[in-house]
């Protein structure tokens, strides 16, 4: 992974982190989240799934049914991003 994908997906880690945890200002608004399978680094999945039950625990790079929250529309724009819909409603 080239430096400029390593510092993207640093950054939308972060705010995807930020904004589940509920850590932005009181002022701000809350950004709309999307699941993104695809693009998470081994051990940084935020919730449970490829037969286990907690965040944190992806084996590999990548891996297809591993998810992250990122703000809604960005996971399009990732190489590997693909939207994981809510079952939900």
């Amino acid at each position: 992974m080239n430096m400029n994908k390593q510092v993207m997906a640093a950054a939308l880690m972060a705010l995807g982190m930020a904004a589940a945890s509920g850590t932005l200002s009181a002022g701000e608004e809350k950004m709309e989240m999307e699941k993104c399978s695809g693009i998470v680094k081994a051990g940084m999945n935020d919730c449970g799934a490829n037969g286990h039950a907690c965040a944190g625990q992806s084996k590999a790079d990548n891996e297809a049914g591993e998810w992250i929250k990122v703000p809604k529309g960005t996971c399009e724009k990732i190489t590997g991003g693909t939207v994981v819909e809510d079952k939900k409603g």
